[in-house]
């Protein structure tokens, strides 16, 4: 009996991601592709790893052991890769990053010329989406988070605090009443996240302010949230590390509405002895000291 490896990786991502379209996405591959390659790996083991149905591929008893033999064998290639890094003078490869939007696009996306200049043998892919890349999933290598994650073959540490204040545009402010203390916010348009998509109770910075105040603008994405302030269209809390890299915005009763949160730096256990994973968490350290982050 003769197995890919090839088809090994299909096997892996599939049972990490059930529908197809998923493990298409992030194999670069066609679903056609992924399902052809399960069905002749199956016919060369002889047996069924998969029950189609209508939430995805789910692994039968005979699946989740092949998949579990297979990752011992997807981690020795790491080991690997890891100890053929360590002798390389040069430190390459390619890295996936998930990060929160705002973070990844405020602080990240611009320090990329400098991590280039630094690093010019590691390719990354920066996944800064409302929402996370689940690194227990494998979809991203590391991954900042709002919340350390409790469980799961990970090395968590802390990046870094920020804090989040009260916005709003100066033109907004010249139209509307002052605003003296936080139960002024219900006299006044409030610009939030869509409840039922928020992706972390961490989000829910109005319930730390006023409670029972509901927003009247929604969006998912922070940078959505950050324009519609600028247009003038209303009030919102906002990381620092956004909103004071424009000029347009007016910081309200700071003394009396500051929120503070936390990022977490995580990283799957498979590949956080790599270099250049270490290489990405050291830079994300770096520019996590940058003005208005802390």
């Amino acid at each position: 009996m003769k197995v890919h490896w090839d088809d090994i990786r299909f096997l892996l991502q599939v049972s990490r991601h059930p529908k197809l379209t998923d493990a298409a996405r992030h194999m670069d591959q066609d679903a056609s592709t992924i399902s052809r390659r399960l069905k002749r790996l199956e016919a060369e083991l002889g047996v069924l790893l998969f029950e189609r149905t209508r939430r995805g591929h789910i692994l039968t008893p005979e699946g989740t052991e092949i998949v579990g033999r297979a990752e011992s064998i997807e981690q020795s290639m790491l080991d690997i890769a890891a100890i053929t890094e360590k002798s390389d003078t040069q430190i390459s490869g390619r890295v996936r990053l998930g990060v929160t939007e705002g973070f990844g696009t405020a602080v990240i996306a611009p320090s990329m010329a400098e991590f280039t200049r630094e690093y010019p043998g590691v390719s990354l892919d920066l996944i800064a989406m409302s929402g996370f890349a689940s690194v227990s999933k494998r979809e991203a290598d590391m991954a900042i988070m709002l919340t350390r994650p409790q469980s799961g073959r990970l090395k968590v540490r802390k990046l870094t605090d920020y804090s989040l204040r009260l916005y709003c545009s100066r033109d907004y402010l010249s139209d509307h009443s002052a605003i003296k203390c936080p139960d002024d916010l219900k006299e006044h348009v409030l610009i939030g996240y869509v409840d039922e998509m928020i992706y972390s109770p961490q989000l829910r910075y109005y319930d730390d302010l006023v409670p029972g105040v509901v927003p009247k603008l929604c969006s998912p994405s922070i940078v959505a949230q950050l324009e519609m302030v600028r247009a003038g269209a209303g009030l919102t809390m906002l990381p620092m590390f956004m909103a004071e890299r424009h000029s347009d915005l007016i910081c309200l009763i700071p003394e009396q509405i500051s929120i503070e949160r936390t990022f977490w730096l995580v990283t799957h256990e498979d590949v956080a002895t790599l270099a250049r994973i270490r290489a990405v968490s050291a830079f994300l350290s770096k520019i996590s000291k940058k003005p208005f982050v802390m």
